[in-house]
């Protein structure tokens, strides 16, 4: 039947039909139980036949299968032939009816179907089914599916995985996922009818079939299909849509697996896969819109949890993004779906809002418009709706935004967007705000560059906007105005003017940075380099027309504040820099009426500004624009504000200083366009209102401001005021000075500056005399300028300056150069910048002049420059000096030469810090104010010198100063004091200068810092040079001062460099081709002095490095060889700070470096690194770790061959991997050696092949570091172990366990993987010279197991290598005295054993074999080689087996527990059968068991013995036929001296005897007689031990051959032994035990084992002849009762009993024989003899003797003798009282067995009585 399909074509149709109808009867007449094996046979035949085209054939096979279909359709139990009808459909020639036919009973079959043949059939139906018709792939997929839901619901086994595994063809394999899915989304049918989400009608019909599916078998069907499709290993795209249909089932079970399937198999799914998007489209929308298809084939939309789910999938999707117009579809779906929900509303959102940001933009510009058109209908439709989800809002504004980003056009022609978010943040929650705010701030970009129209109603809707209520809104509006108009903008200004009142800070900075006006307003405008301001008549006019109010003028500032005071404040700044720019732009063109005009309207704002109402800060800033214009246009103020004298007199007593200073300025300007007489009554109106009657202090201050402004306005004029009341003026103003607190003073004296600015001060009238103001306010002055109040001293000292320009009295100057010279020890800044401010106004040549001070906004020279943290430039000269105005030059020279002298000679070398922190000041001061001057000029060189030396100073501020002097004397100087500035600034960085100036040191001169160096033991302070004395005299060391001064000009140096760095930072720009000679000593010291521990000195380094190098990296680059040879070199320097600063420089320069950049210093790198490891300084080591974790990378990278090129990557590991091995794995420091394993074992494994050339080198350091890197304390507990009961060779094992556990381990592991046959002619002489000398366990079995894992990966490879290592490891294995090395080296030597030629292999097994024979160390090499043969190259030792068998055999047997159960197990693992073994072996056995029985050693002779014991037992008489040669061995080897173990012959001769006595006896019959002989001579020997076993051989002996002979021989001498055995003296017979206290006991022990004896006479009586014993009866008696008698132990009886039985059995069997004869008298006497005679001695053991076993065996003995007393005659019978004594014995006894027995005998004895009577 194996073709069923061809046998119908062989006949004719009507044979066919005939056969058929044959088959039909037999088919009807068959009974149901044979059914089923008939149809296996013509179900098949008749489905053939359907090929026929006879239409009687096929009529008659549809009657054959009806009949089949009614008798097989009630009866589920009885198979179909399913291998057989799948065969039929897949042959090739199968016709279309055959096929059909076949297909309706292969799914009938199935069902029938056992689960396991279910289970195996059918991944078959799935493979090439996609070739078969779709109606028959509907069935097979059906089928297929059903099985996999019964089968392997829960698991899947791994060989039916394998089956569906091989269902790899695409379209077999789509068709198969395309029918899971389909059940996945299958769900039962509604009452309603329909098809289930997900699926047509006809996909649901095509899942069920015809019934639909329910409950738990979809259940299962489900689980099935999961288990099945992650078996088969799919791809992740392909099985996605499955997983996420199954996630959303509405089964829980169904759903846990799907979503664990997706976290395990398809988390890593390309979502960006095309085929993988569209699949997921169609489960989310289906194809119910396409009119063209059939209704039937319509799919519907997924589930709300399906299309949950995926919607969560296309928002990680950007293809999802860009498949129009699925993409569309999907968000209308989620928008306006009919089921739709608030979550997909959501979700839907956030599509959009992941499509907007992702998709391209020609397909955004086909879906933007659309989408935006339903976002807007869907805010539209809830807007006053709560069943809108927050979510869904907020990625509704969401998506705005981000459209309006990317396609601006969308809104740029209506504002309707604009206001609808505008109108959004205002109405909505405030937590939807942020997201609105967001999207309204990414709308504004849209509307740029919009017409102007739109950009009108733009400007409206943000003036509305920009002052409600929400904050947002404000923010908004504001956002909008910066960003959308330009700065040229009049109204988006006001909305930033009004943004700047607002009360949100947020929104007040965006305002003032939409003003210019912020906090980066430099970098703003710096960005905005085509940034303008609108003109100040533009921006007036606009604000005039918001607030027509603003030109009214108020005499009395009564009025009302238009804008608040904030707003007000951000407008007039605004307006001055709209002035300012104007200005500069109409400079050169003249200033127009137009121009003038609305300045006069910017004033008049400025004067409304002033109101009462305003703020401080409004009334200063209005009041200083007002002197900022004047400085511009001071006619015009002057001419507007002189008919507003009034005006301003009021204001000045304001409440605020520098509303009342300004407003003072103001009327100096007035002044000047008012009468002489008029500006002489304000003067003195001024000078009533500051003395006489007591006024506030506010309206004094103002007015001898104003005074001082007034009266030097008139001074300037020509003709200036009367003498007179200049001088009226100048006492008013000294008397205030003299009387008043020291502020009112201090303004006093700047006024009286101002007036010295024009004029020399007039001398005052004393006493008829004239005396100069300085010298009446120079007591006075001396008590300010000693004073607390900074602010006071400033003004004083700069005001004396200024009184001191015109001045020429040589005395007054020197007063005025006294009085600024006393604040030389002052510690505050800004007292020390006005004396230098001072100091510069007398020396001549400041670059300001008089209007400036007074004319201006001018505070003063110290406080605009900035000199400290602007740029050098902005400090320069605004203004040209008039040295013209300066009356005498030889006053003027005089001045100079004085601060000259004061200034080097006494304060900048002076041994007080704070005098050398004043002339610094002061020097700084005059070189960058009067820097130009010729005698500044002249003097250069001593100011760079001083500069210089004053840059090692620890006061901070001097060294900044002294640096910021250097780099303005850099600017100021020629080239060649550039040059030698230069020169210097580099030697004092690179530590090459020269010595500086000293400083002589007095008692209080600091040395150090407080608190540098710590206390002194009493607590004190240790700083100045006088306490650092005392501390090295009250150490009795007073030459530690010299250390600490050593120390001092250490942090000396320190400092100079850092100060250095400062000036080097300004001078680096300016230098420009000066300095490159010198960048290769530098760089390198930059680059170094940027790590150093000192913060200071790596800020200012860091400064120098920004100012000195443009392009860092690139500067790096070409210098790199310099820098690495300056940071190698100072890693092994003196200085712990240089060490660590290179450590730190070269763990960052390292970074990302390729090898031609680090090659060459590769080696030092590592070097340094291990040199910082091992520091004596903490922080030095850190570096060091750092620097080690940074070359650590940088190596791995550069030894990693996927990362570096091969030849680099290889020159890498030939420069580090030596090193590490050589320096690192073996240093002395533990945190160097673990980064060195640590690196090697990842340059092992990154390596890959570059390391070939390095393997023998890793790998013998490795291994030696196996046990040189062990932690000691294991060693020192091996050498304690025995101590403390620990066993070694569990100890040994852990110490391996732990080294196999370690990096060096790991590290070989990856060392195997780079082996190849080339590396191995390097590498194996390596480990052989390690195999000879590595010392420590742990090294010692780690080269034998790397050589065994090298042999096994190398395999045949190793060939040409087995020799020498077989050679070599042989020996090793011999002499290795570790359990553990010995087990590892025999290992590798059985790898090696595969691989050996058979000559190799021959011998070194039969060197292995003969080991057998050497010392216990040798035995148990033996048996570790033996085993690893065996389990690793059987194949190899099952050739030798007639070597290895016998010598496991006979090793079994040796005396050392030990060995002999090692040589147990592996006889036991290789023999399967001991007995078929032995049989197979045994002609190798015996010769060699002869050899060691002949051995001169005489354990050999022992086990050999032992070994034929042991063959005896299990072969038997099979081992006849060696006999003869054993035989003759142990008779040959038992006569002559004893030796320890020689019993064990005697056993074996028993046991020989035993098992071939038949054969011995044949051969020889004489022979069982030499051996009886031999063995009697054995018991006459006086060593207890081997005496027992003679008497044992012997009792053997007698036993097998069964000679009567034998009793004559035997008994005579054992009755002679038996009678000189007497008991012990403790009354007992000797027990064995008693003889083994002392081996020299055996000698001496001459007793004999009567138990033993007593044994031989049991075999005796056994072999012996009835005659025989009856002749010896008499000494058997004496036998028994000397053995019975009481001084014997109890074993003794139990023999003795044992010969009673024996005796009385053969007794009784001779008088049952032959009663007649002479024989039986004899035997009837023996019997009464022993009746009367020994029945007593039986019974009082009994008595006697408390062992259950004696009781047994006794009473066994006493009913053998009482049943034999039916034999004695009655004339001979007489009643001793046994009956009796056998009664109270069985009322003693507890043993129930001799009970019974017991019993018996009573029962006989009684029965014998009653016979005696009767017949008496």
């Amino acid at each position: 039947m194996a073709e069923p399909s061809t046998a119908p074509s062989a006949k004719s149709d009507a044979e066919t039909e005939e056969l058929l109808d044959r088959m039909l009867t037999r088919l009807a007449l068959c009974d149901d139980s044979k059914l089923q094996a008939l149809l296996c046979k013509l179900l098949p035949l008749t489905i053939s036949s359907l090929s026929s085209s006879s239409q009687l054939v096929r009529n008659k096979v549809l009657e054959i299968l009806s009949h089949v279909n009614k008798r097989v359709k009630h009866q589920p139990d009885i198979s179909l032939p399913l291998q057989e009808l799948w065969k039929m459909y897949m042959e090739a020639n199968a016709t279309p009816m055959v096929r059909n036919f076949c297909i309706v009973y292969i799914e009938m079959a199935f069902e029938r179907a056992p689960l396991k043949e279910k289970e195996n059939m059918a991944p078959m139906l799935l493979v090439n089914i996609s070739k078969l018709p779709q109606q028959h792939q509907e069935i097979l997929t059906r089928v297929a599916t059903k099985v996999v839901g019964e089968c392997h619901a829960n698991h899947i086994d791994n060989e039916i995985a394998a089956k569906y595994k091989l269902v790899n063809d695409s379209e077999d394999r789509d068709l198969f996922l395309e029918f899971c899915l389909h059940t996945i989304l299958y769900q039962p049918p509604a009452q309603g009818g329909g098809s289930p989400p997900g699926l047509s009608t006809a996909q649901a019909n095509r899942v069920a079939g015809k019934v639909p599916l329910k409950g738990d078998v979809l259940l299962t069907r489900k689980l099935g299909i999961l288990n099945v499709i992650e078996a088969m290993e799919l791809s992740p795209e392909l099985v996605y849509p499955l997983y996420v249909a199954a996630s959303s089932d509405s089964q829980e079970p169904v759903v846990k697996r799907g979503e664990e399937l997706i976290k395990r198999k398809a988390s890593g799914a390309n979502l960006d896969d095309p085929r993988l998007i569209n699949k997921l489209f169609l489960l989310f929308t289906g194809t119910t819109s396409a009119e063209n298809t059939a209704v039937d084939s319509r799919v519907n939309p997924g589930n709300a949890t399906l299309k949950v789910k995926l919607m969560a999938v296309f928002c990680r999707s950007i293809t999802a993004a860009n498949s129009f117009p699925s993409t569309l579809q999907c968000i209308f779906g989620c928008i306006y779906g009919t089921a739709t929900t608030s979550r997909l509303k959501q979700l839907g959102m956030e599509f959009t809002v992941w499509v907007f940001k992702h998709s391209k933009l020609d397909q955004l510009k086909l879906m933007g418009p659309l989408i935006l058109n339903g976002i807007l209908k869907l805010l539209d439709g809830y807007s006053n709706s709560e069943s809108v989800a927050r979510d869904t809002r907020t990625f509704s504004f969401q998506a705005i935004g981000l459209l309006a980003q990317r396609l601006p056009e969308l809104f740029r022609d209506k504002i309707d967007m604009a206001t609808r978010l505008f109108d959004a943040l205002k109405v909505e929650s405030q937590s939807l705000r942020f997201i609105i705010q967001e999207a309204t701030n990414s709308l504004a970009a849209a509307y740029m560059g919009a017409s102007a129209a739109i950009l009108t109603e733009l400007e409206t809707l943000l003036l509305n906007n920009c002052q409600v209520e929400q904050s947002e809104v404000r923010f908004c509006a504001v956002r909008w105005a910066t960003s959308v108009f330009d700065s040229q903008h009049c109204p988006s200004r006001f909305i930033c003017m009004l943004g700047a009142a607002d009360s949100r800070l947020d929104i007040r900075e965006m305002a003032l940075e939409g003003l210019f006006l912020g906090k980066a307003v430099g970098q703003v405008i710096s960005q905005n380099l085509d940034h303008r301001y609108p003109k100040l008549g533009d921006m007036l006019e606009y604000i005039l027309k918001q607030q027509p109010r603003l030109l009214d003028s108020y005499e009395m500032r009564e009025q009302k504040l238009l804008f608040p005071s904030k707003m007000y404040v951000a407008m007039i700044k605004f307006l001055l820099k709209c002035f300012e720019s104007e200005l500069a732009q109409n400079n050169s063109l003249g200033r127009s009426s137009e121009f003038l005009s609305s300045v006069e309207r910017m004033c008049l704002l400025l004067e409304h500004a002033m109101a009462y109402e305003g703020s401080v800060e409004l009334h200063s800033t209005a009041s200083k624009s007002l002197i900022t214009i004047g400085s511009y246009l001071p006619e015009m103020v002057s001419s507007h504000f002189a008919s507003r004298i009034s005006w301003l007199k009021q204001l000045l007593s304001h409440v605020d200083m520098d509303t009342r200073e300004s407003v003072a300025r103001l009327l100096g300007f007035a002044s000047s366009s008012l009468p002489l007489a008029t500006s002489s009554g304000i003067i003195c109106q001024l000078i009533f209102s500051f003395s006489g009657t007591k006024n506030r202090f506010e309206v004094q201050h103002g007015a001898l401001c104003a005074t001082g402004y007034v009266t030097a306005d008139c001074v300037s004029r020509s003709p200036s005021i009367p003498q007179e009341l200049l001088q009226n003026t100048v006492k008013s103003l000294v008397d205030v000075v003299n009387s008043e607190s020291a502020t009112l003073a201090s303004i006093a004296m700047q006024a009286l500056g101002h007036i010295g600015l024009y004029a020399p001060l007039p001398s005052l009238v004393r006493n008829s005399s004239s005396v100069g103001i300085l010298e009446v306010l120079n007591e006075k002055l001396s008590k300010l300028l000693s004073g607390d109040d900074t602010k006071a001293i400033q003004k004083i000292v700069v005001s004396i300056g200024h009184m001191c320009v015109k001045e020429i009295s040589a005395s007054h100057i020197k007063i005025a150069l006294d009085l600024i010279f006393s604040l030389c020890r002052s510690k505050v800044e800004d007292i020390l910048f006005a004396a230098g401010e001072a100091l510069s106004f007398l020396w001549g040549g400041v670059p300001v002049t008089a209007d400036v001070i007074l004319k201006t906004n001018y505070t003063s020279l110290s406080m605009t420059s900035n000199f400290l943290m602007g740029d050098m430039k902005l400090s320069l000269p605004k203004y040209s000096s008039d040295e013209k105005k300066v009356a005498s030059e030889d006053c003027r020279i005089m001045v100079r030469d004085t601060i000259t002298k004061k200034l080097f000679d006494t304060l900048l070398y002076s041994n007080r810090k704070e005098e050398r922190c004043a002339g610094t000041v002061w020097l700084l001061s005059l070189t960058m104010y009067c820097g130009h001057h010729p005698t500044i000029q002249q003097i250069f060189p001593e100011i760079q010198e001083a500069f210089s030396h004053l840059l090692g100073e620890q006061n901070e501020l001097t060294q900044e100063l002294a640096s910021q002097g250097m780099s303005i004397v850099y600017e100021l100087g020629d080239a060649s004091m550039k040059k030698n500035l230069v020169d210097a600034l580099v030697t004092t960085l690179t530590g090459s200068g020269k010595r500086k100036r000293a400083i002589k040191l007095v008692e209080d001169s600091e040395v150090f810092q407080e608190g540098t160096i710590g206390e002194s033991v009493s607590g004190s302070k240790l700083s100045t040079y006088k306490e650092l004395c005392n501390l090295a005299n009250e150490m009795g060391q007073p030459d530690l001062i010299y250390k600490f001064m050593d120390l001092a000009n250490y942090q000396a140096s320190l400092n100079s460099k850092r100060g250095a760095a400062f000036g080097f930072a300004k001078i680096a720009k300016q230098a420009g081709d000066a300095l490159q000679p010198h960048l290769r000593s530098l760089i390198p010291r930059l680059v170094r002095y940027q790590y150093d521990p000192d913060k200071n000195v790596q800020d200012a380094m860091a400064h120098i490095w920004k100012s000195l190098v443009a392009d860092p990296k690139r500067t790096i680059d070409e210098n790199l060889d310099y820098i690495f040879d300056d940071l190698l070199t100072q890693c092994g320097a003196r200085l712990w700070r240089s060490r660590e600063a290179s450590c730190l420089a070269l763990a960052d320069i390292i970074q990302g470096r390729k090898f031609d950049q680090v090659g060459k210093h590769l080696k030092k790198i590592w070097l340094a690194a291990f040199r910082a490891m091992d520091d004596i300084k903490e922080t030095v080591r850190n570096a060091g770790d750092k620097l080690c974790r940074a070359v650590t990378s940088l190596t791995i990278r550069l030894c990693d061959v996927s990362l570096t090129e091969a030849s680099d990557a290889s020159q890498s590991m030939d420069i580090v991997l030596p090193f590490l091995l050589a320096e690192g794995i073996l240093s002395k420091v533990d945190s160097i050696r673990k980064a060195s394993i640590g690196v090697v074992m990842k340059l092992a494994k990154g390596a890959g092949i570059a390391v070939r050339p390095h393997l023998p080198d890793l790998v013998c350091c490795m291994l030696e570091s196996l046990s040189s890197l062990e932690d000691q304390g294991l060693n020192y507990v091996e050498l304690h172990a025995a101590n403390v009961g620990i066993q070694m060779e569990k100890l040994e094992n852990l110490r391996l366990s732990i080294a196999k556990g370690s990096p060096m381990w790991e590290t070989l592991d990856l060392c195997l993987n780079a082996v190849d046959s080339k590396s191995l002619e390097i590498l194996v002489p390596r480990l052989s010279n390690l195999v000879r000398s590595g010392v420590g366990l742990n090294t010692r079995v780690g080269v034998a197991t790397f050589i065994n894992l090298l042999v096994q990966k190398v395999g045949v490879d190793i060939r040409p290598y087995t020799n020498m290592l077989s050679r070599l490891l042989f020996p090793v294995v011999k002499e290795e005295r570790s359990t553990a090395a010995k087990r590892a080296f025999a290992s590798a030597l059985s790898f090696l054993l595969k691989y050996a030629t058979p000559s190799q292999a021959q011998k070194l097994i039969e060197d292995t074999a003969a080991l057998h024979t050497g010392d216990r160390n040798a035995q148990i090499s033996c048996a570790y080689l033996l085993r690893s043969y065996s389990s690793t190259a059987s194949d190899v030792l099952s050739g030798y087996n007639t070597v290895v068998v016998p010598v496991i055999f006979i090793s079994r047997f040796e005396d050392d527990k030990h060995v002999s159960s090692l040589f147990e197990e592996l006889w036991e693992e290789s023999t399967s059968g001991e007995r078929i073994t032995l049989q197979l072996y045994l002609g190798e056995i015996i010769p060699l068991l002869c050899e060691n029985i002949t051995s001169s050693s005489w354990a050999s002779k022992g086990k050999a013995a032992q070994a034929i014991c042991k063959l005896s037992e299990v072969l038997g008489d099979s081992l006849s036929s060696h006999h003869h040669v054993l035989l003759k061995s142990l008779m040959k080897e038992i006569p002559g001296r004893l030796w320890e173990g020689k019993e064990t012959l005697l056993h074996a001769m028993g046991a020989l005897s035993t098992s071939c006595h038949e054969a011995i006896s044949s051969e020889d019959p004489a022979l069982p007689g030499t051996i009886l002989s031999l063995v009697s001579s054995a018991c006459t020997k006086k060593v207890k031990k081997y005496r027992e076993a003679a008497f044992f051989c012997l009792e053997q002996v007698i036993k097998s051959f069964g000679n009567p002979d034998f009793f004559h021989l035997v008994f005579p001498m054992l009755f002679d032994m038996c009678s000189s055995a007497t008991p012990s003296k403790t009354g007992r017979a000797p027990l064995a035990s008693d003889t083994t206290r002392e081996e020299s006991d055996d000698a001496e022990d001459v007793s004999v084992p009567v138990d033993k004896l007593m044994n031989c006479i049991t075999s005796c009586i056994r072999v012996a002849s009835v005659t025989d014993i009856l002749e010896q009866k008499k000494k058997l008696m004496d036998v028994f009762l000397i053995s019975l008698s009481p001084g014997f132990q109890w074993n003794v009886k139990m023999a003795t009993f044992s010969s009673v039985k024996e005796l009385c059995s053969r007794l009784r069997l001779s008088l049952d024989d032959s009663q007649e004869t002479f024989l039986y008298a004899g035997a009837a006497a023996f019997v009464q003899e022993l009746f009367y005679s020994l029945l007593p001695k039986v019974i009082e053991c009994i008595s006697t003797i408390k062992i259950s076993q004696v009781h047994i065996a006794a009473s066994e003995c006493l009913l053998e003798i009482v049943q034999l007393g039916r034999y004695i005659s009655v004339a001979n019978w007489s009643d001793i009282g046994i009956k009796g004594e056998v009664v109270h014995l069985l009322e003693m006894e507890k043993n129930e067995e001799a009970k019974s027995m017991l019993k018996k005998c009573i029962d006989i004895l009684e029965n014998l009585e009653q016979a005696n009577i009767q017949a008496s």
